[in-house]
């Protein structure tokens, strides 16, 4: 498909992968090319491609090793096709950004910025800032948006953002800013256009994926979410803990003589879903062999126990529920999951229908349901995509302002 309007190119760099795609700019963008580079820095790094229509083509293996390498040749390859030349501006996502509650065009000011945050994500923040440094050095006429990640959740009330320290912390930034804004953001809009009554009551947001948090959402605007300071904290993911007694610090650091450092890995790499089980950080795989592997089947149990649990203290938060929305890998393909986790939650109103439950289909609530449970594909580069169009006021005709 050849593209008549001007292009944005979006890029979604994480600590293991970096996503891209190419977009008609406008409000309804159009994708024309999709892919991600994956397993940057392990074994088996691959670049893998999507059509147009979001159809997977074969994987093509990648003999690079690091993330300054993963970003040569993304650029490399992508300055070889068609559509790159069509490209007016590049949206980034970023995963913090402070008290921004706006995406915002990339300056020498704001990259500064960025700078100074870096310890408040030390796993995402650099890769993302390497990457924007990339592509000015190499196309320094593109204009480059920064969408924060943390930007949906900037309508949280105090109540909701402080931290039970000593207030001097609060002075220096350190509060409640929760993550998966992108996300949160597509669901509201998507929502709003599927129901647009819905959007406006009482919504809890479930993004359930390897990284995973909830949303608490009144009136489309976050009230509350799961994910804390850093993206660490909340419910438990895939390698990540969650939510963690402060005293294990101090313990680990008498007993094992742990380095913040060494303690940092743990709780974000070796931790989670993988540390219980101490075979997988997959949910796929937990389920396959949890009639066999207690471990296994203890990891899925405390998975679907916490998101419970979460969605019971939003409804309380919210004052009920009208509607739940499950988003992310987990949450949009794994029925069972979503039965284990909205099973005792009747008395919120919530009740599924098997068979679209079972089929992923997009309203899987029973018709006599009060609350209605979606499942929602979320699309964090279409976001990025339209929110670069947003920043840079496309002019008549799609044209990208400079």
């Amino acid at each position: 498909m050849k593209p008549v309007l001007p292009c944005v190119l979006t890029l979604n760099g994480g600590s293991s992968s970096i996503r891209f795609a190419v977009f008609e700019a406008g409000e309804t963008p159009r994708r024309h090319l999709a892919g991600k580079i994956d397993r940057i820095g392990l074994r088996g790094t691959h670049l893998a491609l999507t059509d147009p229509v979001g159809k997977p083509r074969p994987p093509h293996r990648l003999p690079i090793g690091d993330h300054r390498t993963a970003v040569a040749f993304l650029l490399d390859w992508l300055e070889t096709q068609p559509v790159f030349g069509s490209v007016k501006a590049v949206g980034h996502r970023v995963v913090h950004g402070l008290k921004h509650s706006k995406p915002a065009r990339v300056t020498p000011g704001l990259l500064e910025e960025l700078r100074r945050i870096t310890p408040l994500a030390p796993e995402h923040l650099p890769r993302e800032i390497g990457l924007i440094e990339a592509l000015h050095r190499r196309h320094p006429q593109l204009p480059q948006v920064a969408c924060f990640d943390t930007a949906f959740h900037r309508t949280l009330p105090t109540v909701a953002r402080l931290l039970p320290i000593p207030r001097r912390y609060a002075a220096r930034g350190v509060e409640r800013y929760g993550f998966h804004g992108l996300s949160y953001a597509y669901l509201m809009e998507e929502l709003g256009r599927l129901d647009p009554a819905a959007a406006k009551s009482r919504v809890i947001l479930a993004h359930l994926g390897n990284g995973a948090s909830l949303a608490a959402v009144r009136d489309g605007q976050s009230l509350d979410t799961s994910m804390g300071l850093t993206p660490t904290a909340g419910l438990v993911m895939g390698t990540r803990t969650g939510d963690l007694d402060p005293g294990l610090v101090s313990f680990l650091a008498r007993t094992e003589k742990m380095t913040a450092t060494r303690f940092q890995r743990m709780v974000n790499h070796e931790s989670g879903l993988l540390g219980v089980s101490a075979t997988s950080a997959d949910l796929r795989d937990l389920c396959a062999c949890e009639g066999t592997d207690v471990r296994a089947a203890e990891a899925v149990a405390l998975f679907c126990y916490q998101a419970k649990k979460w969605i019971g203290a939003y409804a309380a938060a919210l004052g009920g529920l009208d509607t739940l929305v499950f988003a992310g890998g987990i949450g949009e393909n794994a029925p069972l999951i979503r039965t284990r986790i909205c099973t005792g939650l009747g008395f919120l109103g919530l009740e599924l229908n098997d068979r679209r439950n079972a089929e992923n289909a997009p309203l899987i609530s029973s018709d006599s349901a009060r609350v209605k449970v979606r499942v929602i594909r979320t699309d964090e580069e279409l976001m990025i995509a339209r929110s670069v169009s947003r920043v840079l006021d496309p002019a008549p005709g799609g044209k990208l302002k400079p």
